[in-house]
């Protein structure tokens, strides 16, 4: 502990006051200590309390039995007759007090440590009873010293019948300052950056001006990071942030929570002994599933990915790819249902190999989390940009026509299937499909071997429609069979990609400021002359074509160096301000912010989104940009804070993690002046927004006309 390092780094010789016969009270440069007794004398057969009374000099402390960062608690070792027996030291509420980065807790101008003491059947009644106590402490200022003393109180025994006076009226002042026992149950459970939530229900009080939990044991949290709190109806939630050594699985949190009453100093807090038990996270905040139920949920996810808007530009490749293979025999159509199922697989194994490199870096990571990149965004809009190109025929690799993917195919076709099963799920990655959010906030929080498997059942969903098509021949007689019309569709299904392009280029744009517009605007104009160069040099001699390919590999290099060159760590600084965004008015998150307005007892709605996830773009334009919502949100007074994770934001990732999600969208109403946050479902309508906000309140949704017709 760093309190050991202080003490070792201090001066040998300490201050003590040193008495031929040990009185009641002695005194250092720093500290008067008195030795005081519950009452003016003894009885046998019962217990009395015994209170060492430190009265500090201003601008010095002495130190609770959990320091905190430094320093060393107060000892006292107690020397009583045969029989008596000292109970442990009953710590008053602590302070804290901080210098710099360092907090400590202890106690500042006056504090009376009491201990309890029992005394045996029989007591020797013609002698009095003599408590010798050695009492040893440090206190501290910019500087530290270790100060000791010896002190004696001693009481007349009296008969079992005789009944003692009251004692010294500091310990009942004493008693006062102990913290009371806890009102209701408490309970704690871990967030995502590994720290503690801390729930104590029935508090019956105002709600106070801060909250401050002090744990009994060094390294259950962090001591000098902001202890975040909020009151609801009775339960108080407190954020602790991580310490070195947090409560293991199955042990209690311990200590004292400090309320102070608004107004009031830390010396007029109002502790509480916790003893919290560590809670399983409720399913309606987010509760994780197990192995098997997060890879069937991941499973069904990946089989509605296929219908999220971010999966449209692919559809393209998967409509050519299904019509060339009509004529196909239905063995080779199988094997490249495979191919393309193991491009689908294999990419999402190297995302969950990503993760894993990411997490054991300590970075916080999520679903869509490569489209953070400045880099990764430029480089997939290259990639849309050429597939339209392709597509529109400027120029073609290969004969195949079966689709963009299959054009890189050499031989067979496996390959070109292969790679339209990357380029699947390449452009999947932006959305997040129901059932897939608790299964990857599950995924990214567990081992090694887990992640992977909830990874490729995602995957495995992905390809499923497309492998039972190639696999089922009744369903390949429904396609429409090949003809010159194909031609004509594969040039329309070219403006999909290029609106793909223009998307990523507003997402960079959002991430990396407007300056990096043209950085891809010339990237795709070198791919283009790219595609150019090669296209006009395929009917010319050996020299040509090779002229040609070198010129276009030499404008594709320069498009993707430069741009990744360019874009490198290039991002743009965040804006906290107010904005409408073309509805409802909203304020950056943060969770000061958050905190702020619960205490103050107003709903809030948070919405945590991203610029390249096409699912929260389509949810704000649908639902929460609708006049009825935003109408709603201004009358009832709703506070709308907008979480954007388009760059990584390691306060977005821990509140992502709280709920167990491991991506956006994510959207959370808190009811007015308590009540438990409730989290909507990943796709919205303004029904849905509706039906998740007022029943939580308690107010029945207003008609609406434009879905009651």
């Amino acid at each position: 502990m760093l309190g050991v390092l202080a003490v070792c780094a201090l001066p040998l010789s300490g201050a003590r006051a040193t008495v031929v016969e040990p009185g009641p009270a002695a005194a250092t440069p720093h500290v008067t200590a008195t030795l005081l007794a519950s009452a003016d004398a003894v009885r046998p057969g019962r217990e009395i309390l015994l209170g060492v009374r430190q009265r500090i000099i201003p601008h010095w402390h002495t130190y609770w039995k959990n320091p905190g960062d430094s320093g060393s608690p107060t000892t006292i070792t107690w020397r009583l007759p045969e029989g008596v027996e000292a109970g442990d030291i009953r710590w008053p509420t602590p302070g804290r007090i901080t210098l710099g980065p360092i907090t400590n807790y202890g106690y500042e101008n006056e504090v009376t440590l009491l201990t309890p003491v029992r005394l045996p059947e029989t007591l020797p009644d013609n002698r009095p009873f003599v408590a010798r106590a050695t009492v040893s402490w440090l206190v501290c200022r910019e500087e530290c010293i270790p100060e000791e003393v010896e002190l004696a109180i001693r009481l007349p025994v009296l008969g079992a019948e005789a009944r003692p006076g009251p004692g010294d009226p500091a310990i009942e002042q004493a008693l006062a300052r102990l913290p009371r026992p806890a009102p209701g149950p408490a309970s704690f459970r871990r967030t995502a950056d590994g720290g503690l939530r801390l729930h104590l229900d029935g508090l019956d009080i105002g709600r106070p001006a801060s909250a401050w939990f002090y744990p009994d044991q060094w390294g259950a949290i962090d001591q000098s990071a902001t202890q975040v709190f909020s009151l609801n109806d009775g339960r108080l939630t407190l954020e602790l942030p991580p310490g070195e050594t947090p409560p293991a699985d199955g042990e209690r949190l311990r200590g004292v929570l400090a309320l102070t009453p608004d107004g009031g100093a830390d010396d007029a807090s109002v502790g509480y002994e916790i003893s919290a038990d560590h809670a399983v996270i409720p399913a309606a905040h987010g509760g994780q599933p197990a192995p098997v139920m997060a890879m069937a949920l991941a499973f069904l996810g990946g089989i509605l990915l296929n219908l999220m808007p971010c999966v449209f530009p692919v559809l393209s490749i998967k409509a050519l790819s299904l019509l060339g293979h009509t004529g196909h025999t239905p063995a080779r159509t199988h094997r490249l249902g495979w191919a393309y199922a193991a491009g689908v697989l294999a990419s999402f194994a190297l995302l969950a190999l990503a993760l894993i490199a990411l997490r054991a870096g300590g970075q916080a990571i999520g679903w869509g989390f490569q489209y953070q990149s400045p880099v990764f965004v430029v480089l997939v809009a290259y990639l849309m940009f050429a597939v339209g190109l392709n597509l529109s025929g400027l120029f073609t690799i290969g004969a195949s026509v079966a689709g963009v993917g299959s054009s890189l195919a050499g031989r067979g076709g496996y390959t070109g299937s292969f790679f339209t099963g990357v380029l699947a799920a390449v452009v999947a990655t932006p959305c997040t499909a129901p059932f897939m959010g608790a299964a990857i906030g599950y995924a990214v929080s567990q081992p090694t071997a887990i992640l992977f498997a909830v990874f490729l059942s995602l995957g495995l969903g992905l390809a499923l429609p497309y492998l039972l098509l190639s696999a089922w021949p009744r369903l390949q007689r429904l396609l429409p069979r090949p003809g010159p019309w194909m031609e004509r569709l594969r040039q329309t299904l070219a403006f999909p990609m290029y609106g793909a392009a223009i998307w990523l280029v507003w997402v960079l744009a959002r991430q990396a400021g407007a300056d990096a517009v043209p950085v891809a605007l010339t990237g795709m104009l070198l791919i283009a002359l790219a595609g150019w160069l090669y296209s006009i040099t395929r009917q010319g001699c050996a020299r040509v074509r090779l002229s040609g390919t070198i010129g276009a590999g030499l404008a594709v290099a320069t498009a993707l160096l430069g741009g990744a060159l360019a874009l490198d760590g290039w991002r743009e600084t965040a804006r906290d301000a107010a904005s409408t965004d073309g509805g409802a008015q909203w304020r950056a998150y943060s969770a000061e912010r958050l905190a702020e307005l619960r205490q103050n007892g107003t709903p809030v709605f948070v919405n945590m989104t991203a610029a390249w996830c096409i699912s929260c773009l389509v949810n704000e334009r649908v639902a929460l940009r609708d006049a009825d919502i935003v109408d709603t949100f201004e009358a009832r007074g709703i506070a709308y804070l907008k979480g954007d994770w388009t760059n990584r934001d390691p306060e977005i990732s821990r509140y992502l993690g709280e709920f167990g999600r491991g991506g956006v969208p994510l959207y959370v109403y808190y009811p007015a002046n308590g009540g438990e946050p409730v989290v909507l479902p990943q796709l919205l309508t303004p029904r849905i927004v509706r039906d998740h906000l007022f029943p939580a309140a308690g107010v029945s949704p207003p008609p609406d006309p434009k879905e009651s017709s």
